[in-house]
């Protein structure tokens, strides 16, 4: 199983994204991790590189609740950008609500819906998939 080239992570709670990094680096997962703490800053970073597949991620994972713009309204702008490669989308949020999940359904970019903790399973998981979908392409 090869590791994925950029990681991007999306949530304002900065020991959950230290923790993952560094489970991410543990697991040789990929070549780099990006961080953010809400939405807007994702988005003023992804959108003037958009146009470049070396400098965008391969995987983002998103948390639904932050502040500033929160993960539906970052899915809403991500959304009308034209990605010069393949993102794949997991909303890695603490939501146990159904709507939640049924409405991250309804995003086409939205792979699939991970209930905090992100444990290594999920991680080698992600990876799995990612990997299936690289040789599929």
């Amino acid at each position: 199983m090869s590791k994925i080239d950029i990681a991007c992570l999306i949530d304002d709670d900065r020991m959950f994204t230290y923790l993952l990094s560094k489970q991410m680096k543990l697991m040789d997962f990929c070549e780099g991790v990006l961080v953010f703490n809400d939405g807007l800053d994702a988005l003023k970073y992804l959108k003037p590189i958009i146009e470049s597949p070396e400098s965008l991620p391969s995987v983002i994972l998103l948390d639904l609740n932050m502040p500033v713009l929160d993960g539906w309204q970052f899915l809403d702008e991500f959304t009308k950008f034209k990605p010069s490669k393949k993102i794949t989308i997991y909303i890695v949020s603490s939501s146990i609500d159904q709507q939640d999940h049924l409405r991250a359904a309804q995003y086409r970019e939205v792979s699939r819906f991970y209930v905090k903790p992100i444990s290594k399973e999920h991680l080698v998981e992600m990876l799995e998939t990612l990997n299936n979908n690289d040789i599929s392409s």
